[in-house]
């Protein structure tokens, strides 16, 4: 993380010009997320204090306390405690954005602006394609992270509690072999909060012929057959609807 300088005379100072017609804390807010849209302030960046900031803006510590709450709840800024502490500059990926999505994602169901059952239908819409684009686009990297889900999921019996971290793992894995980042992003951030494994009639038969399902679309992934890839994907969430709790 870069140490913390003032704006002026700093590669900061580029980023912030005399912002018109705003009132103070959105000129705050607006002149330090464009600075970080334009790659002006980098990942890792760490702001001036605030007080510093409340100098070179012309405003209060409050003003520029505000300012920077917001940008931490959009995600663009973090706030790290303790001495060697301060504001710095978020990496933005498509993780992060994953992430920042999954936690909209649970606040939505929790408080039931939509259900399981809205974001499972999306599934479809996400996965489908994912597991065609991984027939094309995997590399042997992903290939090695599948089989050794696939091998886990082999070794451990449908009640295990490790099996909703593998399935959202293997789903996930094969939405980042897409090499479509939002793509994978969304379907990252879907398995992680609404935990498909949770809504199921899980017995061992369901246990076993999910693997099966696995195993079927890692096959097709690994031998570069989109359409087949496709279908076995198809398959599998046809399957599992058929056994999903209502």
């Amino acid at each position: 993380m870069a140490t913390e300088e003032r704006l002026a005379g700093t590669p900061t100072d580029q980023a912030f010009s005399v912002m018109a017609v705003q009132r103070p804390r959105q000129q705050v807010e607006t002149q330090i997320r464009e600075a970080i849209r334009s790659g002006v302030l980098g990942p890792g960046h760490k702001l001036p204090s605030e007080m510093a900031l409340a100098q070179d803006f012309g405003v209060s510590r409050t003003t520029v306390r505000e300012a920077l709450r917001t940008l931490v709840a959009d995600g663009l800024v973090q706030k790290v405690p303790g001495a060697g502490g301060g504001s710095f500059v978020r990496s933005l990926n498509h993780e992060s954005f994953s992430e920042e999505l999954g936690q909209d994602l649970e606040n939505l169901l929790r408080v039931g602006s939509f259900g399981y059952q809205e974001a499972s239908q999306v599934r479809r819409f996400l996965e489908v394609p994912a597991a065609r684009l991984a027939a094309q686009n995997r590399t042997e990297e992903h290939l090695v992270t599948l089989r050794q889900i696939i091998a886990e999921e082999k070794s451990i019996s449908h009640d295990d509690p490790a099996v909703p971290d593998l399935d959202v793992r293997f789903h996930s894995a094969i939405s980042e072999a897409s090499g479509n980042r939002v793509v994978a992003a969304f379907v990252s951030a879907l398995h992680q909060v609404a935990q498909p494994v949770d809504h199921l009639h899980l017995d061992a038969e369901v246990g076993r012929r999910t693997v099966r399902q696995h195993v079927a679309i890692v096959r097709a992934i690994e031998n570069g057959d989109p359409k087949a890839a496709e279908q076995a994907m198809l398959t599998h969430l046809d399957y599992l609807e058929k056994h999903q709790i209502l």
